[in-house]
């Protein structure tokens, strides 16, 4: 009986893992020891908890399959949602805490990009937000979010306005009331909406933005259904609609007015971590290329022994080196107490993600057909590029737009004036 017919296809034989190549090739003289060590300590975690259900995460629909919970939890269980935090928060209060963080989420995203994307929001965003509040607000909120006892979001763009957070852009109104805030508008495209406990939410206040702590079951709070995407299955976006959510007034992070800095702060850092997730991709791409080139036979000859493919994998090489080392460059300013590391956080941003783009295709093509698909039929063999073309993408879009980053380089250039 064939497949077709009912039978199960044959077991398909263990993938052989690639040889981990920027080993060899990239020296870091920018990570100290402390950095080193997550990065080793990230890399195992990854190995054995994401490698095995990557596919799972990457081929799942967002509606059904939802949240990976068990990744989610394991993470929490390892304490690597403690990296982003000082030690009085219950983090692990590290010398260069952004520079372990970024270091740690280039490892999730070499196997699974929907995990990188989920610790970003969790950790970089919601995180670092929650650890500029007040006493009281750090122990209600960013402890329990630390220890992975609850899940966090971080809500900017709407359906109108993403990477444009001017006041006169964003249409949801928080408005003063005798005991607080009354929240109304609709937030688009927020990452763990689905799953989160809190939800941090950018709001207009007058003329000016601020930022307030929304917990998800708060009356007045929807959330819609998970959007299908093209990638980043594990990655659950959804609407947040706020329809007269009454606050309090200690639900006002920072001061009534302070929303856009908070925003564009945490922005700042998840533009570092979103590049090096696209320095995790593009790693993953890289060895499985150097891998099959180094294997694979045409024509009588090694598909590496053709000079097209020597090339190209040359400037591959070279690519990698810059983009980690730019990642690495602004997560050291901002450990330095930059804020706002540009233009190093911009120019990382483009590096890391647009690599990631790149090569993806390129694996793509280098593994042909099976390059194409995500499991052939004949025997359940995954494919071995597919959900890191599909996955990428999307690195150039959010946490600001790789042309709004060229618009920040240029401003750091030419000034305001001239770049407006």
């Amino acid at each position: 009986m064939s497949p077709a017919s009912g039978a199960p296809a044959a077991t398909a034989a263990p993938v052989r893992a690639p040889a981990r190549q920027a080993d060899r090739l990239y020296h870091d003289l920018l990570s100290s020891p402390e950095t080193l060590e997550v990065r080793e300590r990230a890399r195992r975690f990854a190995d054995v908890v994401i490698a095995p259900v990557a596919g799972r995460i990457a081929t799942g629909d967002e509606v059904e399959d939802g949240f990976p919970s068990d990744v989610f939890e394991a993470m929490a269980r390892e304490g690597l949602f403690q990296l982003a935090f000082p030690a009085d928060a219950g983090g692990m209060g590290l010398e260069r805490p952004a520079s372990a963080t970024v270091a740690a989420i280039e490892e999730l995203a070499y196997y699974s990009n929907s995990v990188a994307a989920i610790y970003d929001v969790h950790c970089v965003l919601a995180g670092t937000g929650l650890n500029q509040g007040t006493p009281e607000q750090r122990r209600q909120w960013l402890g329990p979010l630390i220890r992975g006892e609850i899940i966090g979001a971080f809500a900017t763009s709407e359906p109108g306005s993403s990477s444009d957070l001017s006041p006169q852009s964003v249409q949801t109104v928080a408005a003063r009331t005798a005991t607080g805030w009354r929240l109304q508008g609709r937030k688009r495209w927020i990452t763990n909406a689905p799953v989160a406990d809190v939800i941090l939410v950018l709001a207009r206040t007058g003329e000016r933005l601020s930022m307030f702590i929304v917990p998800s079951a708060a009356a007045g709070v929807t959330v819609g259904r998970a959007d299908r995407k093209l990638g980043n299955k594990g990655q659950l976006t959804a609407d947040v609609i706020l329809d007269d959510v009454e606050l309090p007034e200690e639900a006002l992070l920072g001061t009534e007015g302070g929303g856009l800095k908070i925003a564009l702060a945490m922005l700042a850092y998840g533009r570092i971590a979103i590049s090096a997730a696209g320095v995790g991709m593009a790693q993953s791409a890289f060895d499985l290329m150097t891998d099959r080139l180094s294997t694979r036979e045409a024509f009588g000859a090694k598909l590496g022994s053709m000079q097209h493919w020597q090339f190209l994998m040359a400037d591959y090489a070279l690519r990698l080196e810059t983009a980690r080392s730019l990642y690495l460059k602004a997560a050291l300013r901002l450990d330095e107490g930059n804020a706002f590391p540009e233009p190093e956080a911009a120019m990382a941003k483009i590096a890391g993600t647009s690599l990631a783009t790149d090569i993806a295709r390129d694996a793509v093509q280098l593994f042909g057909g099976i390059g194409y698909i995500q499991e052939l039929g004949a025997d359940g063999t995954p494919g071995p590029v597919e959900a890191l073309y599909r996955d990428s993408k999307v690195t150039e879009i959010y946490e600001g737009a790789n042309e709004i980053q060229k618009w920040i380089i240029a401003r750091q250039l030419l000034g305001r004036e001239v770049a407006g």
